[in-house]
């Protein structure tokens, strides 16, 4: 992997991770409606700016359907789920629960393409749930009966995810920084009813707005064109990898500036899901298959 796209795959991670951190702080006085229509109104700003600049028109009325259907997918409802859990659960409960989306999205295939799935794959599930079951088990015990729901909120955002990765497979094919773009704008409409029915707890002060800002044009906007460019660089499957460095991010920002503690479940959730989503990408096996070609080379 080029320095420089391993400098952007780790860019990238700390942003991501750094979502779940802003969540953490502008969930509670904002209420989950309210923080993620402010998400993706910024987010789509955001790449409209970068439109008129790259000179990119946004065909919507002839991919409206398919652009609110990646937008609920894969924007509004898991980003709604997430800052719902955001109000309970810590930042680093919140990333290691995110990263098992590839997990869900292995089950969904196999569900939806009525395939067997491959042992090193089942593996990974195994491990998967695991870390899961070790990571909620404990939040569960320390927070009591009010984690329940924020952590099914919490894993239901990784399936729909899961959901969204299987959906574009089979999606009109579409130009990926007009995904972000459509989506983004479908989200927004999609959001908007909600906030009549969730109104703002508090007046948002300077911190919360400028959590908000980032997470919006940075967590998500320029994220997405920094994905785009490794999936550009690299390829969907190493672009992937960056699915194991979040977690490591959302626990570390959480405990600086969040002063969450890191607990041994903690760690052995964070590796549990991270090995199993491994195994479930393949990325274990292509990781084995680079290590090992230039024995073959040399034979």
């Amino acid at each position: 992997m080029p320095v420089t796209s391993f400098i952007r795959l780790l860019t990238l991670a700390a942003i991501w991770g750094g979502s779940f951190l802003f969540m953490r702080i502008a969930a509670n006085p904002l209420g989950p409606a309210a923080l993620i229509e402010a998400r993706v109104g910024f987010a789509a700003i955001t790449l409209l700016v970068i439109s008129f600049f790259v000179k990119r028109s946004l065909k919507l009325g002839s991919n409206a359907r398919h652009f609110f259907i990646l937008g609920f997918f894969n924007s509004a409802l898991p980003f709604l789920l997430f800052a719902y859990s955001a109000q309970v659960l810590n930042a680093s409960s919140l990333s290691i629960l995110n990263s098992t989306a590839p997990i869900w999205a292995a089950i969904i295939a196999a569900v939806w393409t009525k395939t067997t799935l491959s042992k090193s794959v089942s593996l990974g599930l195994f491990l998967g749930i695991v870390g899961v079951c070790v990571l909620v088990g404990w939040d569960a015990v320390n927070i009591g009966e009010n984690a329940t729901l924020p952590i099914v909120a919490a894993i239901l955002a990784s399936v729909s995810y899961g959901i969204a990765t299987n959906y574009a497979k089979h999606a009109p094919t579409v130009e990926a920084f007009d995904n972000a773009h459509g989506s983004m704008w479908a989200s927004v409409i999609i959001v908007l009813p909600l906030l009549p029915f969730f109104p703002l707890r508090e007046a948002p002060t300077q911190d919360i707005l400028t959590s908000v800002v980032l997470l919006g044009v940075v967590c998500t906007g320029l994220a997405y064109l920094l994905y785009f460019r490794l999936i550009s660089d690299l390829g969907p499957s190493s672009a992937l990898s960056v699915t194991f460095l979040i977690p490591v991010f959302g626990i570390f920002w959480g405990h600086i500036f969040l002063d969450e503690e890191i607990g041994l479940n903690t760690i052995i959730g964070s590796i549990l899901v991270i090995a199993g989503t491994m195994f479930v990408t393949g990325f274990i096996q292509r990781l084995t298959f680079w290590q090992r070609a230039p024995y073959h080379e040399q034979n």
